[in-house]
């Protein structure tokens, strides 16, 4: 699966998610990236993004941008832009954001491992994206519109607030040995700075999500429901 060693910088415990990408980031603080699209629309329940309708444009934006194995050189292979990936399950997809070819530590802008959906901003100074196990990625248009849910899939990875899920406050139980982790952000970067608040979670989280907020990531936890 082209996974095995990969271990996203930003995982498992929420302040040192934190400390870790800032480690490695490079200008963590500033190189959030603004999004260039955003999701498309969401059924009652949200867990992958979808087009609304089945129009021949929804048919058109829905198509691959380029494949989920590959490493790919920005400006030549793919442009500049969000994209999206989505019904990847156990975590086997991996993405990178890379500022040059070396394959060190330090060649890391941001990564992740993926469950579920995400959402990548792609930035005009990165030199490569890579991307091993994962489904193929789509372009996103930045005026799409969705029908926001009011719930949520608690291991479906990345949903854009006011597109995939409405904003509100939202609560999930039942979550066990402190698995479930949740991120507010406000662009789909990945850096440092692309962090608004995050948590590691056993038993409930509740959590509040602004109508300001770019995106909510959620993984391995419990459902989520909107509660006001």
């Amino acid at each position: 699966m082209g996974m095995k060693g990969k271990i996203a910088l930003g995982a498992v415990v929420g302040v040192a998610v934190i400390a870790v990408v800032s480690t490695n980031s490079g200008s963590g603080t500033s190189d959030g990236g603004s999004d260039s699209g955003s999701g498309t629309g969401k059924g009652s329940s949200a867990s992958a993004p979808h087009g609304s309708g089945g129009s021949k444009a929804a048919a058109t934006e829905k198509k691959a941008a380029f494949a989920g194995d590959g490493d790919f050189r920005v400006g030549s292979d793919i442009k500049p832009g969000t994209y999206r990936t989505t019904g990847n399950s156990d975590g086997m997809c991996y993405w990178e954001r890379a500022r040059d070819a070396k394959g060190e530590m330090d060649s890391i802008i941001a990564n992740d491992n993926v469950s579920g959906t995400s959402y990548v901003t792609v930035k005009a100074t990165d030199r490569l994206f890579k991307s091993h196990g994962c489904k193929d990625w789509e372009a996103v248009d930045a005026k799409a519109k969705g029908t926001p849910a009011p719930r949520m899939k608690g291991d479906g990875g990345m949903f854009r607030v006011g597109a995939d899920i409405k904003p509100g406050t939202y609560r999930s139980t039942g979550n066990g040995d402190g698995t479930c982790y949740w991120e507010r952000a406000k662009d789909a970067g990945h850096t440092l700075g692309s962090i608004i608040a995050n948590n590691n979670v056993t038993g409930t989280a509740v959590v509040t999500i602004s109508s300001s907020d770019g995106y909510f990531k959620t993984t391995g936890c419990q459902d989520w429901k909107k509660t006001g």
